[in-house]
């Protein structure tokens, strides 16, 4: 079962438990960060260019846990940058720009294009 039939289906019956829970975490991700940039001061008033250096030295900060193997830094650090995406996408939608689903619907979108051996029959 691919993750845009999962997203795109409103039968919750027909998602197994751990996507139940992955698509809970990731929403009260969403709500956080909603609420973050209403609630705090700092994060109200980041941008773009001001969460830019931030989000490379996350990025370095992933290289150096890999380079350790050092697998629950991997797993912080992946949320680090996680959050600087939904993030980035939060701070768009606040501008009409673009939202975290654009984002998700894109990367699918490319994936599913540069894997025509396995989704040439999917539109």
């Amino acid at each position: 079962m691919s993750i845009k039939y999962l997203f795109r289906n409103k039968n919750a019956q027909n998602r197994s438990p751990k996507m139940k829970e992955t698509l809970a975490s990731f929403q009260k991700l969403l709500e956080i960060m909603k609420e973050l940039r209403e609630k705090c001061p700092w994060d109200s008033v980041q941008t773009f260019q001001t969460l830019r250096t931030l989000t490379i030295e996350e990025t370095y900060e992933l290289t150096d846990a890999i380079q350790k193997e050092d697998i629950e830094e991997i797993k912080k650090e992946l949320g680090d940058l996680l959050l600087h995406i939904v993030f980035y996408a939060q701070i768009a939608s606040e501008k009409n720009d673009f939202t975290i689903k654009d984002v998700c619907d894109a990367i699918n979108k490319k994936l599913q294009y540069r894997h025509p051996h396995i989704y040439s029959n999917e539109s």
